[in-house]
C-alpha cells in the first residue's frame, strides 16, 4: 500500500458510517491507494482515518469481503483479494437466483448477448484441447440420449461444461465470469425444458453439434449465429412457460 495521511472522507447526511468505510476503501482503490494484494492499515488508524468507530469498520470490512474484494486473514490482518473478475462477479448469481420465474426469459435473453459475442470470440482462438474436451463432452450426451431413460440432470451438466469451454476460449474474464453467474438459475430452467419439453435434449445436442463444427472451422460469424439460434431455442421454450 502507498504510503500517506489518509483523509478523513466527508459523510453526507443518512448515510451510515459502515457506508462510509465500504465508500471510503472502494475511493482507496480505484485511486491506487490500495492495490490487490496490499495489506490495510490497523483497524485503530483505518477507523480514525475514517471517522468511525470500530464496530461499523468490522462491518464494512466483512461486507467487502463478502463481495470478494477484501480477505481477513487470522493474525495477519486484511488484505485487498486479486479482484479477480470471477470473485467479484460471483454475487451476480446469487441475485439472480432470488428472481422469480416470471422474469427468466429475461434473464436467458442477456445470456443470449453474452454467449453469442463468446462463440465468436473462441471462434478465433480455442486451442485444439478445447476443441477436443467439447466433443467428449457432445460424445458422452450423445451416448446419454441412446438410453432408454437418459439422466437428464447429466446431459445438462454436461451442456454447461460445453458452454464454459467456449466461455473460457473467449479469453475475457469478465464476460466468462458474467455467463458463469448466470449459470445456476439457467442450469435449473434447461433441466425443466429437458424433462418436460420431449425431443428437447436430441434438438440441443444438433444444434451444440452444429456450434462446435463452426468453433472447428475457426468461422466467427457462424459461431455467433449458431449461438443464437441455439438459445432462442430455450429463450422461446421459457417465454412459452411464463406464469
Amino acid at each position: 500500500m502507498t504510503t500517506g495521511k489518509l483523509a478523513q472522507p466527508s459523510r453526507a447526511p443518512g448515510v451510515s458510517q459502515t457506508d462510509v468505510v465500504v465508500e471510503s476503501i472502494r475511493q482507496m482503490i480505484v485511486e491506487g491507494r490500495l492495490r490487490p494484494g496490499d495489506r490495510l492499515p490497523v483497524e485503530k488508524d483505518l477507523a480514525a482515518a475514517f471517522g468511525v468507530s470500530r464496530n461499523p469498520l468490522r462491518e464494512g470490512v466483512r461486507a467487502l469481503s463478502m463481495m470478494g474484494v477484501l480477505e481477513t486473514r487470522q493474525g495477519d490482518g486484511t488484505y485487498v483479494t486479486t479482484l479477480d473478475p470471477s470473485m467479484l462477479l460471483a454475487p451476480i448469481g446469487f441475485v439472480v437466483d432470488l428472481q422469480d420465474g416470471s422474469g427468466t426469459h429475461h434473464l436467458h435473453a442477456v445470456r443470449r448477448v453474452l454467449e453469442t459475442e463468446a462463440a465468436a470470440l473462441a471462434a478465433r482462438q480455442i486451442a485444439p484441447a478445447d476443441l477436443e474436451a467439447a466433443a467428449e463432452l457432445l460424445r458422452h450426451n450423445e451416448s446419454e440420449l441412446t438410453l432408454a431413460e437418459p439422466n437428464h440432470e447429466t446431459v445438462i451438466e454436461n451442456d454447461i461444461a460445453f458452454h464454459r469451454i467456449i466461455a473460457n476460449a473467449a479469453a475475457n474474464p469478465v464476460l466468462t465470469a458474467l455467463i458463469n453467474a448466470l449459470g445456476g438459475r439457467t442450469m435449473r430452467d434447461r433441466l425443466r425444458r429437458s424433462i418436460s419439453q420431449p425431443g428437447a435434449d436430441e434438438t440441443a445436442h444438433r444444434e451444440h453439434l452444429s456450434i462446435l463444427a463452426a468453433l472447428t472451422a475457426q468461422d466467427p460469424d457462424r459461431a455467433r449465429t449458431r449461438m443464437a439460434a441455439h438459445l432462442f431455442t430455450v429463450e422461446d421454450y421459457l417465454r412459452d412457460e411464463a406464469p
